[in-house]
């Protein structure tokens, strides 16, 4: 699994640097840059969450906790 990560991650990189050139030229270009970048940002979190396996990292992830919210930046108390 953890091969198989690596190599997808290394496969976007290759996409993106090819990618890159092309850019300015065209919109549909720099959309699908945007998501092959988004693709290697969720791959790299994945590969850092199996190296991450230590005991107190899976029991936080077991308990449930608030998620904060962009209006909750705004509230007045």
């Amino acid at each position: 699994m953890k091969r198989d990560l690596i190599f997808s991650i290394k496969e976007k990189e290759l996409q993106l640097s090819k990618l890159k050139e092309h850019i300015d030229k065209s919109e549909v270009c720099s959309d699908l840059y945007n998501k092959v970048l988004i693709e290697k940002a969720i791959l790299t979190k994945q590969l850092e969450d199996l190296q991450n396996k230590s005991i107190i990292n899976r029991i936080k992830h077991l308990l449930p906790h608030k998620e904060k919210l962009i209006c909750d930046y705004f509230r007045t108390k």
